[in-house]
């Protein structure tokens, strides 16, 4: 499996994605930034500028190095669902999602050994089904979203899904088919 280039993402899921198509980074480096959304800032900007600031600070670290990070986030109209930091919180995001559509948007950025910057976002809608008081109290008992923005669809949210149009890689954290592309494109194959 390849090892040149660095993750700048602690998240497992990404890694074990990663490795699913036999890339292997030789670092794991997590990037530290504010991550709150300026004002006005659409999701597919914010999405994109988290990616890239997160492969920026990690670049400065490693110098010469090809480095890919990755953001996510999902959107229901036009809010961004950031991560829920309480039982309550994430309740009140259950609620928001039940029985609608909503987006998952994650971007990708490899940053290549020269520097130079490249970003891909992909898009994902989802249906889900309208969630009895039962089902919401048991996920986010299950504290499975923990740590993730909205809930993690490989658990138990994944029997929620009434339909998908899109990337299931995407949803769980790093769009595989960008990421090879963007890796490639930056010399790592």
């Amino acid at each position: 499996m390849n090892k040149n280039f660095i993750l700048a993402s602690q998240s497992p899921q990404r890694k074990k994605l990663l490795e699913q198509i036999g890339y292997n980074p030789k670092e794991i480096c997590s990037a530290d930034i504010d991550e709150t959304p300026k004002k006005d800032e659409k999701s597919s900007q914010y999405v994109k500028r988290m990616a890239y600031e997160k492969a920026c600070r990690v670049a400065q670290k490693y110098k010469n190095n090809v480095v890919l990070a990755s953001d996510t986030v999902i959107v229901c109209g036009r809010r961004i669902i950031q991560k829920a930091k309480s039982a309550e919180e994430q309740t009140k995001v259950m609620e928001l999602l039940s029985g609608k559509t909503h987006r998952v948007l994650t971007a990708v950025c490899v940053i290549d050994s020269k520097n130079k910057a490249s970003i891909r976002l992909n898009t994902t809608k989802i249906k889900m089904k309208r969630l009895t008081k039962t089902e919401i109290e048991d996920y986010v008992k299950s504290k499975e979203w923990v740590g993730c923005a909205g809930y993690k669809i490989e658990g138990i949210l994944g029997a929620f899904v009434i339909q998908m149009n899109g990337s299931y890689s995407g949803v769980v954290g790093l769009p595989l088919y960008e990421a090879k592309c963007l890796l490639n494109g930056a010399g790592v194959f």
